[in-house]
């Protein structure tokens, strides 16, 4: 997680001073960076006073970043992204796509929501991915054993119509649905 804080008197009389910081750091290196961009401030600022808040004006993360947000929770934050694997990534994504809010699924713990992920975005074929989905749980078994004289017969588009009534693209190429 990439986040670029911004002196907000500074900001406020004209002046763009800020900086990058790569989260999560250190609770003592990240509290001088944060005094390192007020001092800068109070420096190339004609106004020498009120240089207390910090805002964040940009983002690169996999969660939504407000600009007032916590720095010090976002640090936190980012120790737990840090630590998830990809499988865990877009588990979160897709919560946070049917509106969970990714903070409390962060901190609840991903292991207590129940989803589904399919994953086709590496699939060249130019078949829609809920057909790709309805032919994956035919061969799976969910409709139980299909004899091998009907398989010619299943209309797998009809299928993903109506698993796309479950199950919503929440990436390209990538089908989830919470259970």
């Amino acid at each position: 997680m990439k986040i670029y804080i911004t002196d907000l008197e500074a900001y406020n009389n004209g002046y763009l001073v800020g900086s990058w910081l790569d989260l999560p750091m250190d609770e003592n290196i990240l509290a001088e960076a944060m005094e390192a961009v007020l001092y800068r401030g109070r420096n190339e600022c004609k106004h020498k006073h009120h240089h207390e808040e910090l805002f964040i004006t940009d983002y690169e993360a996999d969660i939504t970043i407000s600009e007032y947000d916590n720095i010090y929770c976002l640090n936190e934050l980012s120790e737990r992204l840090e630590g998830m694997n990809n499988d865990d990534l877009l588990k979160l994504k897709l919560l946070s796509y049917e509106g969970y809010n990714e903070r409390e699924v962060l901190i609840n713990g991903l292991d207590n929501y129940e989803v589904d992920i399919y994953d086709y975005s590496s699939d060249t074929s130019f078949t829609d991915v809920y057909e790709l989905l309805a032919y994956d749980l035919v061969t799976d078994g969910l409709f139980g054993s299909i004899p091998s004289h009907l398989e010619n017969y299943i209309d797998y588009s009809a299928i993903g119509r109506d698993l796309s009534m479950d199950y919503v693209e929440f990436e390209h190429g990538i089908l989830g649905r919470v259970v």
